[in-house]
């Protein structure tokens, strides 16, 4: 009795994962005998590059503002500041130094701040 329940909790396993692959989206085919044959779709492994680009624009976007409103003279000052701390801080301060997107998008930007 047991060998028939591990058998039966078996198929029941594998019928549950199928149906969950199956829920992703699949694709149907009639097979050579009349079958209609559903196969679960492929999941590609994609860089979502639109979410991608809108975080990189949304970076800059924070780093035009911030320069924008304080100044450069002060932003490089809190630059300096924060290359002097930890690893975690120099990280910080290479990725929000003063590039040319930035000070362009900052030009930008003042005459509407002030």
């Amino acid at each position: 009795m047991s060998d028939s329940f591990q058998e039966f909790d078996a198929r029941l396993s594998r019928i549950v994962r199928r149906n969950t692959r199956l829920a992703h989206g699949y694709n149907s085919r009639v097979s050579r005998d009349g079958l209609i044959v559903f196969k679960p779709k492929r999941r590609r492994a994609s860089l979502p590059l639109n979410k991608l680009m809108t975080l990189v624009i949304v970076f800059f976007g924070f780093k035009a503002l911030v320069l924008a409103q304080v100044g450069i003279e002060s932003y490089n000052q809190r630059l300096e500041a924060l290359n002097e701390g930890t690893f975690v801080e120099q990280v910080g301060a290479w990725a929000m130094q003063a590039d040319g997107v930035t000070v362009g998008l900052a030009k930008a930007l003042w005459p509407l701040m002030h």
